[in-house]
């Protein structure tokens, strides 16, 4: 799905560094390999983030600076955090797309921290509501191990609700379907994401 423009996401940014702070690092230093490298020492005050999704997350029409895992690593780093975003995502992506990217992507390290943003082009594209919600718990478990199985330092945003943005249109039948249909791909998300224990923001 293209969107006319990505909106930023300051105050989820917010939140999630808010969390961050709930979900601080063990003091001891940890070993982290980087695609290429020999093992790193990634010290206490320092992190690693994996931040998975579509669109929203890749920040489609604005600069990569200006998406929100690079304006949490930003804001992170105000606050005495050094790290970097892995940013696993691109726009059209449906929950199956991102599954196949995550699987190809060679992502063999631990994270400190995992967003998850996806299911927008499911809704888009119509999919079957059942495949999702597959898919999704199968990302959510996916994330859950990427950050070292610890579901408090994965963090789930809810899907934006698109009906309210011109990409949508002026048909008041069209906008009404399309905000009913996202809020029942978001009450799966939250249900879900409640059952395995990781954090959900209701950002939409």
């Amino acid at each position: 799905m293209k969107m006319l423009k990505f909106l930023g996401f300051g105050l989820l940014v917010l939140v999630c560094c808010f969390m961050l702070g709930a979900c601080s690092k063990e003091q001891e230093t940890i070993a982290v390999k980087t695609e290429g490298q020999p093992p790193v020492k990634v010290v206490d005050g320092s992190y690693t983030y994996l931040a998975l999704g579509d669109s929203y997350t890749i920040g489609q029409s604005v600069e990569a600076n200006h998406n929100f895992p690079s304006q949490l690593v930003d804001l992170l780093k105000n606050s005495g955090f050094n790290g970097s975003a892995k940013i696993v995502a691109q726009t059209g992506w449906t929950t199956s797309n991102l599954i196949n990217a995550v699987g190809n992507a060679n992502l063999n390290v631990k994270y400190d921290f995992v967003t998850l943003l996806i299911g927008v082009n499911n809704q888009y594209q119509q999919g079957d509501i059942t495949a999702y919600k597959n898919g999704f718990i199968q990302l959510l478990k996916t994330s859950i191990s990427y950050a070292g199985g610890n579901a408090s330092r994965v963090f789930v945003l809810s899907i934006p609700d698109y009906s309210v943005t011109p990409f949508a249109g002026n048909d008041p039948k069209v906008k009404t379907k399309i905000a009913s249909e996202i809020d029942i791909y978001n009450q799966i998300g939250k249900g879900e994401t409640a059952k395995l224990g990781a954090n959900y923001l209701d950002i939409t």
